[in-house]
């Protein structure tokens, strides 16, 4: 809640630049300099938090055979992907993400994020 309640009182300052943070964080050379940490930190935090706890999940599930592949081709194994996904995730220092992406060439790639910053951003 704090992430919102920060990120709406940063937005509320330049109610002309919306309140799409997922635009927004796709380019934050857009936002205002006065707001943009605040919009990066908190609006970040949010939509970071909010697939986290929207991908949870206590049962046990499998990528789907197209994201199986697309793994399979891109780190050689599904072993090799987790391998891969945990040293970004273990060797962020201090607080972080760790991501699996696809990126601007249209290729899975498994990255990782410092504090609240989102793989939109880059």
């Amino acid at each position: 809640n704090t992430y919102v309640t920060n990120v709406n009182a940063a937005l509320a300052k330049h109610p002309e630049i919306g309140e799409d943070l997922e635009k927004l964080l796709a380019d934050v050379e857009s936002i205002p300099a006065d707001i943009r940490q605040a919009v990066i930190n908190n609006g970040g935090g949010h939509l970071n938090h909010a697939l986290f706890w929207e991908l949870m999940t206590a049962e046990e599930t499998a990528p789907s055979a197209e994201l199986a592949a697309d793994i399979d081709a891109t780190f050689g194994s599904f072993e090799d992907f987790q391998a891969a996904f945990t040293t970004a995730a273990t060797t962020r220092f201090g607080s972080g993400w760790a991501w699996l992406v696809v990126n601007k060439e249209g290729k899975l790639e498994v990255v990782s994020t410092a504090n609240q910053d989102t793989p939109i951003s880059e």
